[in-house]
């Protein structure tokens, strides 16, 4: 026998993954990831009996709700899917995934479109935060078709405008988790930066990389990737985060200074493997610890003189802008960051549904 779940098998930048109406979910957190670990084909590594691609940035999913809030148009919890564990983790956050969230709950009807734009208000349940997204709907309804282009994903399509508001700690509640703009782990000079996500930057020259390495090439240095982990699970600690070995927040990542026109290059992590182009929430933080005075970011970019608060990062798949709306800074010179926006894509690959299991236990054993 088989539960059938409605779902849309959604691209949402640079991600792609199945999104669900949490109504047709469990409600109870372990039967309802127990649902999702089946439904994805977890554990597997190439999750063969399930929809999920095999990969970190193919195993995401995104669960829609409408808010009893009058300040907030959806909601949306965001779940990431371990490929090869039987685990699934809500920590995270993830701008990617979020693009498909306003155009999801249009097109189900938990919102309602306006023309030629959308503005929604969308509460990220996992941090607590709020983004406002801005839909391309002419005439009322949702179109896919449009010009832009984000590097990672072949072809144009509409816009969506995504602002992160008041992103600073948004896990630990801290813009500087351990209260130092830098931390000195195994003798190497790191940040700790919690915006959007909380994020461990590395300088790639510390770790005897340059920063513009493949993806391949540093998912096969395992030196490399044992002692980025050792320095993630100290900087968790000092975060006040704790034993993190079975938790993919903080990322940690590369940084370098840029080679081709950018502010800052970088090789982001998931956190075990490189990433082939760079998680949207990891570039909103990355972005804010570039303008933060004494981070390691700081001291590797090259902000643009005649426009500071645009940017540009350097990464495996090209290159991404993130806009600053920087309202002034504190006594410590620590810049107070209002909103962080970018533009994305997204566009429905299937609707219908996934067919689970009636008994999925033996998946989570």
């Amino acid at each position: 026998m088989m539960l059938t779940i409605p779902c849309t098998l959604m691209r949402g930048g640079t991600s792609k993954g199945p999104y669900f109406h949490a109504k047709d979910l469990p409600v109870e957190p372990a039967e309802r990831d127990r649902v999702l670990l089946a439904a994805m084909g977890s554990p597997h590594a190439r999750q063969i009996d399930g929809i999920g691609g095999g990969d970190t940035l193919t195993s995401k999913v995104v669960i829609v709700s409408p808010s009893t809030r009058s300040d907030i148009d959806i909601e949306y919890l965001f779940a990431q899917v371990s490929v090869e564990t039987a685990t699934v983790d809500t920590t995270p956050n993830c701008g990617n995934m979020l693009a498909g969230v306003g155009p999801f709950a249009i097109e189900n009807g938990l919102v309602s479109a306006t023309d030629p734009v959308t503005t929604l208000r969308i509460l990220n349940v996992n941090t607590g935060k709020v983004v406002e997204a801005v839909i391309q709907t002419p005439g009322g309804r949702v179109t896919y078709d449009g010009l832009a282009r984000i590097d990672g994903v072949p072809g144009s399509a509409a816009p969506i405008q995504l602002n992160f508001r008041d992103a600073a700690g948004a896990k630990t509640g801290r813009l500087l988790p351990t209260g130092r703009h830098v931390d000195v782990i195994d003798g190497v000079e790191v940040s700790c930066i919690d915006f959007s996500t909380p994020l461990v930057f590395v300088p790639a020259e510390a770790m005897g990389k340059t920063g513009y390495e493949t993806k391949a090439e540093l998912d096969a240095d395992r030196k490399l990737k044992a002692r980025l982990e050792s320095i993630r699970l100290q900087i968790a600690l000092r975060a006040g985060l704790g034993d993190v070995r079975d938790k993919v927040l903080p990322k940690i990542a590369l940084v370098a200074s840029p080679q081709r026109g950018g502010v800052i290059a970088s090789r982001y992590f998931t956190p075990w493997n490189c990433h082939s182009a760079y998680a949207v929430t990891g570039a909103l933080c990355l972005s804010a610890a570039s303008i933060i005075p004494g981070s390691v970011v700081h001291q590797l970019a090259r902000p643009k003189a005649n426009d500071p608060h645009l940017v540009t990062i350097e990464q495996p798949a090209g290159t991404l802008d993130i806009r600053l709306d920087v309202d002034a800074r504190d006594a410590d010179g620590v810049p107070l960051i209002r909103s962080a926006g970018l533009i994305r894509t997204a566009r429905p690959l299937f609707r219908g549904a996934v067919h689970v299991p009636l008994c999925v236990s033996d998946r989570a054993a």
